[in-house]
């Protein structure tokens, strides 16, 4: 990758007096582990193919303050979450996209009591509104007629009812989507949520990350689908654990149509 992708700040455009169609929250993860780094950079990519007018905030951005929120400590979420809310305000910001259900999740649902209401879009959501407007093209590619098994995000799916959206991209990409025992609203959590992310595991006979891992499994897939990093990081570790790393590849939704096409 020698391109560089041009990626303007929120302070860029206030200081040129426009405004983005959409703000890119791109989140803790998103920002700092490597492995997730690679599905900002797939969705950037995306943005940039579909002509969407975005911005970041950049270093003005901070942590959502969802691990301290579901970890009990409300007092260190709203230390987090106020400048967070005062930012974004003073941007005027209306619309924000977010490859990190967490960061969704928080910020569609905690933030308006805290003095910050904003229309917020996880990104298969984003994704699937430029495809029905025609600005975004999902063709098979590399992935057409592969095993696909999408696993759902807890803060996606079971906090905030969206399951179609990821599912009607990867269909567009002419894959066969094989479905595992528990999914949709029945679906199993990674193991990562809560907070438990940065937590060494409690005495048990297996991880939970692991039981998932071989729930996915079971579909023999080629790949299987994430539309979170903790999930990414969660199910990777579980096929690494299976050493079938070789063999199947966790992806995030946005990193197959980048994919797809050659982006």
């Amino acid at each position: 990758m020698s391109e560089t992708i041009k990626v303007p700040t929120m302070a860029e455009y206030m200081a040129a007096g426009k405004s983005p169609e959409v703000l890119f929250w791109v989140g803790c993860a998103g920002s700092f582990d490597d492995r997730a780094k690679k599905i900002t950079k797939a969705f950037v990519k995306l943005l940039h193919n579909a002509n969407v007018d975005f911005a970041v905030l950049g270093t003005e951005e901070s942590c959502t303050g969802d691990p301290a929120k579901r970890a009990g400590n409300e007092f260190l979420f709203q230390m987090q979450a106020i400048p967070n809310i005062e930012v974004l305000n003073g941007y005027e910001i209306k619309k924000i996209v977010t490859a990190c259900p967490h960061c969704f999740n928080t910020i569609k649902n905690e933030y308006p009591g805290l003095g910050g209401t904003y229309e917020v879009m996880h990104h298969t959501q984003f994704l699937k509104t430029l495809l029905n407007e025609g600005r975004l093209k999902v063709e098979g590619g590399k992935f057409k007629g592969k095993r696909i098994t999408f696993h759902d995000p807890c803060y996606l799916g079971r906090a905030n009812g969206e399951y179609e959206a990821p599912r009607e991209l990867l269909q567009k990409l002419e894959v066969e989507l094989v479905e595992m025992k528990r999914c949709k609203t029945r679906g199993l959590c990674c193991g990562a949520g809560g907070a438990q992310m940065f937590k060494e595991p409690e005495p048990g006979n297996k991880d939970i990350n692991i039981q998932r891992t071989e729930e996915a499994l079971e579909t023999k897939p080629d790949v299987i689908a994430a539309g979170c990093p903790f999930c990414n990081t969660m199910m990777s570790d579980g096929v690494k654990g299976k050493e079938k790393e070789n063999e199947i590849a966790v992806l995030d939704v946005a990193e197959m149509i980048a994919n797809a096409s050659d982006l």
